[in-house]
């Protein structure tokens, strides 16, 4: 997720000249980073920048192996690589490096502004959070959520689909600095969706379940503790977070289940003819107007997440 005051403020900059206090943000926030004071570890060796906090280096190695591999195949496929920060950070210095709104919220993944991102080191109860009581699921799917989130003592963890999400919060990073117009909040949200389920689906298939089992289970439950479920709501909320953190989380697996929809509809190909038709979209349009225009330029099930989203 792309936070609402970053969101705000790279809107402004693309139409405008940054504004001093702008320049100014941005000359401490970066100053912050070099500091020698800095609570953090940082990775070397990386064509991007990782740091984490000490004592998970193991963990950081591992997510910034499965980043620079994603970099490499996405330079591959859309000519193109953002720089990033990637912050993989335990529970006592997330609300030093998280973004504001999210400072209360040890988990959640997010795009702090374009260039830093923010994942956390350790369990957190956010994550269990999504987890319902496994007597309360069929057999078949208690099954595969041991099969994908398993570990040695018998419990389930979410680490394994969070371990992923960094590079769906990189993916942010890819269209903002690439300048690719995404039109609409829930269109931000798929394509960064569209581009992880499309690099595990290409170059690391053992990790689709992780990938997969979860968003299906929560789509599949009863969606009555969500007070928010249409795109309208998504749009509407989207800038402030107004729908909640679960609830958001919702959303987001409504939309990885339609990026996995996408791909086995188009392979790889449509990420590629979405990225060039965003890009040369630039112009304002009606909803029915862009649904048709992905109908068209890119592939119809793309623009059946608009046109079906509650089928």
């Amino acid at each position: 997720m792309t936070t609402p005051a970053t969101h705000q403020s790279f809107s402004t900059f693309r139409k405008t000249s940054l504004s001093f206090l702008s320049l100014l943000f941005c000359y401490f926030s970066f100053a912050q980073l070099t500091t020698k004071n800095l609570p953090l570890e940082e990775l070397k060796g990386f064509s991007q920048t990782y740091y984490y906090s000490p004592g998970h280096e193991s963990r950081a190695r591992d997510i910034a192996r499965f980043m620079e591999n994603a970099v490499i195949f996405f330079q591959n496929e859309i000519d193109f690589t953002p720089k990033t920060k990637l912050f993989i950070l335990a529970p006592q210095h997330w609300k030093e490096f998280a973004a504001q709104p999210l400072q209360e919220v040890y988990g959640f993944p997010h795009n702090i502004d374009y260039e830093r991102l923010a994942v956390a080191s350790e369990d957190n109860d956010f994550w269990r959070s999504f987890l319902p009581p496994t007597d309360r699921l069929p057999a078949a799917l208690v099954l595969q959520l041991r099969k994908a989130y398993g570990k040695n003592d018998g419990s389930l963890s979410m680490m394994p689909f969070f371990d992923l999400l960094g590079l769906h919060e990189m993916g942010h990073s890819y269209t903002a600095q690439a300048g690719v117009k995404m039109h609409r909040h829930w269109m931000e949200e798929l394509f960064v969706n569209i581009m992880l389920h499309t690099y595990i689906a290409e170059k690391q298939p053992e990790l689709l379940p992780a990938l997969e089992t979860f968003p299906d289970m929560v789509i599949n439950a009863d969606t009555a503790e969500f007070q928010f479920t249409s795109l309208e709501d998504f749009e509407r909320l989207y800038p402030t977070l107004g729908m909640g953190p679960k609830n958001y989380g919702w959303y987001q697996c409504k939309l990885h289940a339609a990026a996995k929809d996408i791909y086995n509809a188009g392979g790889k190909r449509v990420l590629i003819r979405l990225w060039k038709t965003l890009k040369n979209h630039q112009e304002e349009m009606s909803d029915d107007v862009f649904a048709t225009l992905l109908e068209k330029e890119v592939h119809p099930v793309v623009a059946n997440v608009y046109l079906k989203w509650m089928q």
